[in-house]
């Protein structure tokens, strides 16, 4: 059961990490158009997928988080904005949630939920 402890507040810290993703345009003045489009539509899914998780946990959820982290931390390049602030605070989320994503994937697959006993 401890397990599942952390898994949660794996999916609580990486609520709160895309509800910073997703106001972070307007917390630090991101530039309109693309830049905040992503802070927006990033910040969103991993905040979706994290509620999904609390719900529900799902092992490809937290494969999809650790996707949607990936791209965070990578998409400054990709679109463009690197050296500003918002690819900052897209790498520091990016990783984050990236990092807490594996940590969850690792902990599952050291103790499956349906291999577990009621100790």
């Amino acid at each position: 059961m401890e397990n599942w402890s952390n898994a949660k507040l794996c999916d609580v810290a990486n609520l709160v990490l895309g509800a910073i993703l997703f106001f972070s345009p307007w917390m630090f003045g991101f530039e309109a158009g693309t830049v905040s489009t992503n802070a927006y539509l990033t910040g969103l899914v991993i905040a979706i997928i994290a509620i999904a998780a609390l719900a529900a946990f799902a092992v490809w959820e937290e494969w999809l988080n650790l996707i949607v982290g990936l791209w965070a931390l990578v998409s400054p390049w990709v679109l463009g904005f690197q050296g500003t602030t918002a690819m900052t605070v897209h790498v520091l989320i990016g990783a984050a949630v990236a990092v807490l994503a594996a940590i969850e994937i690792w902990i599952m697959t050291q103790n499956p939920p349906r291999l577990t006993t009621g100790r």
